[in-house]
């Protein structure tokens, strides 16, 4: 079905074109070229981290922070169930095993007062995933995680330019995984990036993205041949992709400030209305527009809206199913305590148009016709 306002549209600077031309004429296709470095020194100073290193996505990046922490089989690892399938994949892959715990209702997020209950003497580490680019209780995490002497991994796949407590998402644990996916603020069309802040690990996982070889020192000049040092894969993007993403990355504070305007319009119209429930971000949170949701009463309200918003060329969306009802989530993983709100809540939350470009008049349309909805029922 064609929406005549979708649900997302790729954010376009109008300077992909011409930095995707100019590596094509430098010759230089494969990754770690100028785009590249230009990308990872951007993400550098902008979070604060040590090292930035682009990858093929959010997925290898995740992947990349297992073979980091020498996941092996067993080792468990705590995460919330309400998150994309790869938050568990990059450490199922390497025989690990999420443990899921149960949101808070308010953020989606993952409640940091049940992490510690879900620990055991396998726990390896805390995945804690910022849902909608509203942080975590990222303070207790890590004081839990300093405790049980336990890895912190953020999930920042949509967190990029949001904050807790003006710590850059993905800079607070010790790895944080960013996606540069199509649907994200900031896009390369596929591709994501690894945040480190220890030295040390950095040389690692420089290793393990260039399939486990140190390439990188080589091109350096630091050694005069490169040699296989350790496991790893390929995943590296090419410098196409970087070219796209440096486009988008020299208009970070315009497409943040235009993603920004549009939720703050939403929030205004809905003001008040007591017959769906509309996000609230904590205080100590800069949140960075990634989405805009609203909660109906029950799944089958949900759909009906979902309906009638299509019924008006509007595309709307519902969000994850929560792993652990999945197969792979029960054949892999388990879930610790009481799932008061995971399924719950997944179950009542849509998600309405949100993107760089949005005009005024679509978002209205978009108010208008959720409202006219309510007031039918």
């Amino acid at each position: 079905m064609a929406y005549s306002i979708p649900f997302n549209r790729p954010a376009l600077t109008g300077r992909e074109s011409q930095y995707i031309g100019e590596a094509l004429a430098a010759g230089h296709l494969s990754g770690d070229g100028p785009f590249t470095k230009r990308c990872g020194g951007w993400l550098e100073r902008q979070t604060g981290v040590h090292r930035a290193l682009l990858t093929t996505s959010c997925t290898h990046a995740l992947e990349m922070a297992a073979l980091l922490l020498d996941i092996r089989p067993g080792d468990e690892v705590i995460m919330p169930s309400y998150t994309f399938v790869s938050t568990a994949n990059a450490f199922v892959l390497r025989g690990g095993v999420p443990v899921f715990v149960d949101i808070r209702p308010d953020t989606m997020n993952i409640d940091e007062n049940l992490i510690e209950a879900a620990i055991t003497s396998k726990t390896r580490a805390i995945v804690p995933v910022h849902y909608a680019g509203v942080g975590c209780g990222m303070d207790k995490v890590n004081a839990i995680a300093a405790a049980y002497k336990l890895a912190v991994v953020e999930d920042a796949a949509q967190g990029l330019m949001a904050a807790y407590k003006n710590q850059p998402l993905g800079a607070i644990g010790e790895l944080g995984c960013l996606s540069f996916h199509e649907t994200k603020n900031y896009t390369m069309g596929e591709g994501g990036a690894l945040l480190i802040r220890d030295p040390e690990r950095a040389a690692m996982a420089e290793i393990i993205r260039e399939k486990g070889t140190d390439r990188g020192r080589f091109l350096r000049g630091e050694v005069d041949k490169y040699t296989w040092q350790s496991a790893g894969s390929s995943y590296l993007p090419s410098e196409l992709n970087a070219a796209c993403l440096w486009g988008q990355l020299e208009a970070a504070a315009e497409i943040l400030n235009d993603r920004l305007a549009i939720w703050d319009r939403y929030a205004a119209a809905f003001a008040g209305d007591e017959r769906f429930e509309t996000p609230k971000i904590p205080e100590h949170c800069q949140h960075n527009a990634h989405m805009y949701w609203i909660k109906c009463k029950d799944a089958e309200q949900r759909e009906a809206l979902r309906r009638h918003l299509a019924e008006g060329g509007i595309q709307a969306a519902s969000h994850y199913v929560p792993l652990h009802t999945s197969p792979a989530g029960s054949r892999f993983g388990r879930f610790a305590g009481e799932d008061r709100y995971t399924t719950a809540e997944s179950e009542r939350i849509l998600r309405l148009p949100l993107w760089y470009g949005l005009s005024a008049q679509e978002q209205m349309r978009v108010v208008e016709t959720t409202l006219e909805f309510f007031k039918k029922i």
